[in-house]
């Protein structure tokens, strides 16, 4: 993992403590799985397609052929009309929201200073599946947060069958009062599920959410009560920024990084300040733990909890709010372990907004800025991934064979592409240096990888929409 990381106590000065293990509880198991699917099926990504979604998509494919058989042209016509407004949009908007991040000002998110505030019971979730390496510096991590120890209630979440994590769990020096809660056997087998088992024992007036690999700063606990105090009730979560630090420094790992840095520290504080729905990540997100109870917890089958999740509050009427006390994480440094990470993502994308857009559900729909601002960030993200690599071939066709041209629109969307990609990471933090110029330079071959994360994420969300490919730490 590398030497880079904050500082702090590693909490081996005092006594190891009693780890407490209670007994797995299947009736506790099946409510993790079934709560919100139960409560609000409509809600739930239980069911890929709804009755109405399948007999639109059915109807839509059958039209589509027709056309397409009957008069080619007329389908070219009507890509020709649609394609660029949407374009047009995606980009201004992107565009909007980095002009509201360079505008915040220091003072506009909660500061990490200041006068420490009464501090509650404060509940860490975290998921374990093969986690054996990163146990100890996990164990580094919470010793070293700034917050009393008596008031950390920390719950370790691990899988019945993981009997390696269990014991490397057992190895470290915990606070008092952690709990391995152990989650038996079964479907789904995803994260989601053992968060909500865990959330279910959860004593804290706030929840966090870290995986085994997260470093948080020792202050974002007390950064995160502070936000809180300073809101009303509606401000039902607050999102740390997720900083990637790459350990050996491969160029996908820099570009995950890169990444990162624009959507935590740019989109997501603009989104949340502008008062818009923030797609949560998949760390370091805190909650009131009233108001996510409330809201039904995770969905166990929605392979992209965090995103599902920060919709939801937002259809309940919730804000998501942002801090500045980041999270270390390590990126994936290889292809295959980026296109895995990367295919369960836009899977997890295709569910969340799959079930947005069901005509029926259990609580009101968005506000039209709020819905028109996920489909800008949410469909985006999953129309990008769709769209990168055949653009890509096409550009690279225009480029080579002679009497094929992009025409006007065809040029002036690639410049607007490169540009829009460009001010993006040049405004995102980080130390400068000429690598970081050769990562903004060769953007533009990065972002046609999503394409072949997203036909891997088509498969599976046929085939085995809540299968989770797991991440692995080293």
């Amino acid at each position: 993992m590398g030497g880079e990381g904050f500082n702090g106590g590693t909490g081996r000065a005092h006594l190891r403590a009693p780890l407490s293990c209670p007994k797995p509880d299947i009736r506790l198991a099946l409510e993790a799985a079934h709560q919100l699917e139960r409560q609000a099926p409509g809600l739930s990504a239980r069911r890929t397609l709804n009755r109405g979604q399948r007999a639109f998509s059915i109807r839509l494919l059958k039209t589509f052929g027709v056309l397409t058989l009957l008069m080619p042209e007329l389908v070219g016509l009507l890509a020709g009309v649609i394609i660029p407004p949407i374009f047009v949009a995606i980009i201004l908007f992107r565009l909007f929201l980095l002009i509201v991040a360079a505008r915040l000002s220091r003072e506009d998110l909660p500061d990490d200073s200041g006068a420490t505030p009464l501090l509650p019971v404060y509940t860490i979730l975290i998921a374990l599946k093969n986690e054996i390496a990163v146990m100890p510096q996990l164990a580094r991590a919470v010793a070293a947060l700034d917050y009393p120890k008596d008031r950390i209630d920390l719950k370790l979440l691990v899988e019945e069958t993981d009997v390696r994590t269990q014991r490397a769990v057992r190895a470290q020096v915990w606070p008092m009062g952690t709990e391995l809660l152990v989650v038996p056997a079964g479907q789904p087998q995803t994260k989601p599920r053992a968060l909500n088992y865990g959330l279910a024992r959860a004593r804290g007036t706030y929840v966090v959410v870290y995986d085994a690999e997260d470093r948080p700063h020792p202050g974002q606990l007390k950064a995160a009560v502070r936000a809180f105090n300073a809101q009303n009730t509606e401000l039902a979560c607050v999102q740390a920024p997720l900083v990637g630090t790459p350990a050996k420094g491969s160029w996908i790992a820099r570009q995950w990084a890169l990444e990162y840095a624009i959507q935590f520290s740019l989109l997501v504080p603009a989104l949340a300040w502008l008062g818009l729905p923030v797609v949560l990540g998949g760390t370091s997100n805190h909650f009131r733990r009233t108001s996510l109870v409330a809201a039904g917890g995770w969905d166990a089958w929605n392979v992209t909890e965090d995103a599902d999740l920060g919709l939801r509050l937002a259809r309940l009427g919730h804000r998501v709010g942002a801090i500045r006390s980041p999270t270390l994480e390590a990126p994936p440094e290889t292809g295959s372990v980026w296109r895995a990470q990367r295919s369960r993502w836009l899977k997890g994308y295709m569910q969340t907004w799959l079930v947005l857009m069901r005509g029926r559900t259990e609580i009101r729909g968005l506000r039209p800025v709020d819905f028109f601002s996920v489909q800008m960030t949410l469909g985006a993200a999953i129309l990008s991934a769709m769209v990168h690599g055949p653009w890509a071939v096409w550009c690279l066709t225009c480029f080579l064979l002679p009497g094929v041209s992009l025409g006007v629109f065809g040029l002036s969307a690639l410049g607007l592409s490169f540009f829009t990609g460009a001010l993006s990471a040049s405004l995102a933090p980080g130390r400068w240096s000429w690598q970081r110029v050769g990562d903004i330079l060769t953007l533009p071959l990065y972002w046609p990888l999503q394409t072949f994360a997203m036909i891997r994420a088509l498969w599976s969300l046929a085939r085995t929409p809540h299968y989770w490919a797991k991440t692995p730490h080293i």
